[in-house]
């Protein structure tokens, strides 16, 4: 298996894990009082939105991203309606966080509208960042990679900017699994169909926000879900912590907000770039859902050979 696209996957369920804790504490004080230094996994207490989780367990991005590892196992490929019908059936029975664009794609469905066109109209970056197991499976081809972040993001997130969004970092995440490093891989794909707003301002932004401070970057940028907000937070942490993949995810967490879903993006690009020794090993040992990764990509592996 290959080193560094095992490295992305993995490195990407850690950053949501890693955000489990302290995911949507937007002020950032009572991250500090309360926990310190978020570089480890924390298990959430009430009255955070993840109270039925345990240290080491993933958010509801995070169980909708092994889902869609699953279904990419189990269909050799990406098959909308196989991740389709095992989304609705695993929401059935959740008794994780629902969250607006889940509940809003689930009415739909309701009302008789087929999955293709019953995405929510939800502008959370969320649904742009279950990637990584796409990124896995097709990283010798990048037609069908692009395709099919687009179509997952669609299924649950039916919004122009956040599909284009999945389309951006899918193809960072190949420039960078092919040898770019991450700054010239976002400069790379800007240049290769994206050269428009908002998608050169939001560059422009995380670009030029390097060496100032992440917790204010993220305040000034928004630390909320939408795409506006967490594009150029997520190309600020990509670009500042190039070269440091844990100092990223933790500052990540640090700067409270909706850091799952931006952590889940940033973890796919620096883990494809810097490996798994980039990793920390107790982000991995305690990670709760590590060997059902690691098997379904080994699964993944023997359908590719």
């Amino acid at each position: 298996m290959n080193n560094n696209a095992k490295a992305m996957v993995l490195a990407s369920f850690a950053a949501d894990a890693l955000a489990l804790g302290v995911h949507w504490i937007y002020n950032t004080n009572v991250i500090d009082k309360k926990w310190g230094r978020v570089d480890k996994y924390i298990k959430p207490e009430r009255p955070t939105y993840h109270p039925t989780k345990d240290l080491g367990e993933l958010t509801h991005y995070g169980d909708q991203t092994l889902l869609l590892l699953k279904s990419i196992a189990g269909s050799s490929g990406f098959d909308p309606d196989h991740f389709s019908d095992l989304w609705q059936n695993f929401f059935k029975s959740y008794a994780g966080y629902f969250d607006g664009a889940t509940k809003g794609t689930l009415e739909n469905i309701a009302a008789g509208k087929n999955p293709p066109d019953a995405g929510s109209d939800s502008d959370d970056l969320a649904g742009a960042s279950r990637i990584a197991p796409l990124a896995f499976f097709y990283r010798n081809d990048l037609n069908k990679l692009t395709t099919a972040a687009r179509a997952q993001t669609a299924l649950t997130h039916n919004n122009r900017h956040v599909i284009e969004s999945a389309e951006f970092f899918g193809r960072v995440a190949w420039q960078v699994l092919h040898g770019e490093a991450p700054i010239a891989g976002v400069k790379q794909v800007l240049g290769e169909g994206f050269e428009r707003d908002p998608y050169m301002k939001w560059v422009a932004d995380g670009l030029d926000s390097v060496e100032s401070d992440t917790r204010q970057v993220m305040l000034d940028f928004g630390q909320m879900c939408e795409t506006e907000a967490a594009f150029p937070c997520v190309v600020h942490l990509i670009a500042k912590y190039e070269d440091n993949l844990a100092e990223g995810l933790i500052e990540n967490a640090m700067a409270g907000g909706d850091s799952a879903a931006r952590g889940l993006i940033v973890g796919m690009i620096l883990g494809a770039h810097l490996g798994i020794d980039a990793i920390p090993q107790e982000w991995l040992s305690e990670l709760k859902s590590y060997q059902e990764i690691v098997d379904l990509m080994v699964l993944i592996d023997r359908k590719l050979d």
